[in-house]
C-alpha cells in the first residue's frame, strides 16, 4: 500500500514537472505544417533524449551532489522552493511554453532544444527525479518502479505528440492553457509538501496536537 501511495504521488509529481500538455502545445506550434512522418521522428528523438537525460539524473544526480558536498536535505529544500516557483510560473504565464518558441530549426536540433531541454527534461523534472529516488530513503527496487513510472509518462508524452493534430483540435489553445494551470496548482501543492516534510512540520504538528 505504501509503495502504491508513493508511486501515485511520484506519478503526479513527474507528470506536473514533465508537463506533457505544455509539451504538446509547444510541439504543435513548432511542427505546424510538417508531414506526419517528420513530426513522429522529431517526437521520438525528443523522448529518447529526454529519457537518457532523466535516467542519468536518477543514476548520477545524487552522486554528483555528494561529490560537491551538497546534502540532499538542502537540495530537497531548495528544489521544493524552485518547484513551487515553477508551479507559479505555470499558473500565471500567458500561454503554455510561449517563451520557448524559437524559429524553425533542423529536426535534430529542434528535438534537443526546446523539446527535450528545457520542455520535457526541464530543471523541475531533473530535480523531481532526484528527489523521488533518494538513495538514503528508497530501496533500489522502489527506485526502479519510480523509473518505470517515468518511462510510462514519457511514453504517454510521446503518444500525445504523435496525436498533436487531433488533440489540439479538441482541446484548443484555451483548453491546454487551463490544463497547464491546473497542473501548476498541483505542482505548487506538491512542492509545499516537500518543504514541509524536509522541515518536519507534519511531525511537529502531531506532537503539538498530542499535548
Amino acid at each position: 500500500m505504501e509503495l502504491f501511495e508513493k508511486l501515485t504521488r511520484d506519478a503526479l509529481f513527474l507528470w506536473t514537472t514533465i508537463d506533457p500538455i505544455g509539451t504538446l502545445a509547444l510541439f504543435s506550434a513548432l511542427t505546424v505544417g510538417f508531414s506526419r512522418e517528420r513530426q513522429n521522428k522529431i517526437a521520438l528523438k525528443a523522448i529518447i533524449y529526454s529519457a537518457i537525460i532523466l535516467t542519468i539524473a536518477i543514476v548520477l544526480g545524487q552522486v554528483v551532489l555528494t561529490y560537491l558536498g551538497i546534502q540532499l536535505i538542502s537540495f530537497q529544500l531548495s528544489g521544493g522552493i524552485i518547484l513551487f516557483l515553477f508551479g507559479l510560473q505555470m499558473i500565471f504565464k500567458s500561454s503554455p511554453q510561449e517563451e520557448k518558441l524559437p524559429g524553425k530549426e533542423p529536426d535534430h536540433e529542434m528535438a534537443v532544444f526546446p523539446l527535450a531541454v528545457p520542455s520535457i527534461a526541464s530543471p523541475g523534472s531533473l530535480m523531481a527525479v532526484i528527489i523521488v529516488t533518494d538513495n538514503n530513503v528508497y530501496k533500489i527496487s522502489t527506485q526502479f518502479f519510480t523509473w518505470l513510472m517515468l518511462v510510462v509518462i514519457l511514453a504517454f508524452t510521446y503518444f500525445l505528440m504523435r496525436q498533436s493534430h487531433r488533440i489540439m483540435k479538441i482541446i484548443g489553445k484555451n483548453g491546454s492553457s487551463i490544463l497547464v494551470r491546473i497542473m501548476g496548482m498541483i505542482l505548487a501543492a506538491l512542492s509545499i509538501e516537500i518543504i514541509m516534510n524536509v522541515l518536519k512540520i507534519p511531525e511537529w504538528i502531531k506532537e503539538t496536537t498530542a499535548r
